[in-house]
């Protein structure tokens, strides 16, 4: 079943319909409906009964995501959302150490509290607590001593805030962020493969993959470091898209026999 990925965008933040100032494009926009006088939506392109949102040039209207940018942005996203999860747990884990790095008793006991409670979050994560290289070096680090247990912590608090700049990049759509994400990932891919040489894996080699495949989705798609014209033919292809939309939603209104504004019999109307 193919998803309306315009229509759900739409369904939760309104429709975007626009009114520009070229009369003949905006003569082209609006259609007479059952329902009074309709303006065409620029993101889902359904007919929204009422006045336009928004008016000025064409060249000034919104750039609205679509298609595949609007799909790329739900993965971006649940991207972001795993790396605040992970920033979540590398903030717990930092907080646990340091505040128990006294007493190693207790650093064992919540350890082994905490490791169980997080086991139904990690299988939906699809983690392998019993196989983490995190997991297992965090055993080996309860029995050091407190200051390298309180660098340890610190590490893991400067990994945390990592995770969370990069989620923040990514949710927001930013380009710093997709920047950012491609650094980060790549940084710490020579790890990933160095403990493919302690021990392979279908966890750490499906990470690996997956790490080197957003790296590369990200260079490629979004133009980053100069790839493909870089950031001035990726602004440049949003913005010829954009004007794009609105000559090509303009080029459904059609005129009655009558010489009046018709509407499209298979033109969705929004209420």
């Amino acid at each position: 079943m193919r998803v309306d990925w315009e229509l759900r965008a739409c369904a939760r933040k309104g429709h975007v319909t626009y009114r520009p100032d070229e009369p003949e494009l905006a003569a082209r926009l609006t259609a007479v409906t059952p329902a009074g006088p309709s303006w065409r939506c620029l993101r889902c392109g359904d007919f929204v009964p009422g006045a336009p949102k928004l008016a000025g040039p064409a060249q000034d209207a919104p750039l609205l995501l679509r298609g595949r940018a609007l799909r790329d942005a739900t993965v971006l996203r649940l991207l972001a959302a795993e790396r605040f999860v992970r920033a979540l747990l590398m903030v717990l884990i930092g907080y646990a150490i340091l505040r128990f790095r006294r007493s190693e008793g207790q650093v064992q006991q919540l350890f082994d509290r905490a490791v169980p409670a997080a086991r139904p979050l990690a299988d939906v994560l699809h983690l392998d607590l019993d196989h983490s290289p995190t997991i297992e070096h965090l055993r080996h680090l309860l029995h050091t001593e407190p200051n390298t247990l309180l660098l340890v912590a610190c590490l893991l608090f400067g990994y945390a805030a990592v995770q969370i700049v990069e989620a923040v990049g990514l949710w927001l759509l930013k380009r710093w962020g997709e920047y950012f994400a491609v650094v980060a990932t790549s940084a710490f891919l020579p790890l990933e493969i160095y403990e493919l040489t302690e021990r392979i894996t279908v966890l750490r080699i499906g990470a690996l993959v997956v790490n080197v495949a957003a790296v590369a989705y990200l260079i490629a798609s979004k133009r980053l470091f100069g790839v493909r014209g870089g950031a001035a033919a990726f602004e440049a292809e949003r913005h010829a898209e954009s004007l794009l939309e609105v000559e090509d939603a303009a080029q459904v209104k059609h005129v009655s026999t009558d010489g009046q504004d018709a509407f499209p019999p298979d033109v969705r109307v929004r209420h």
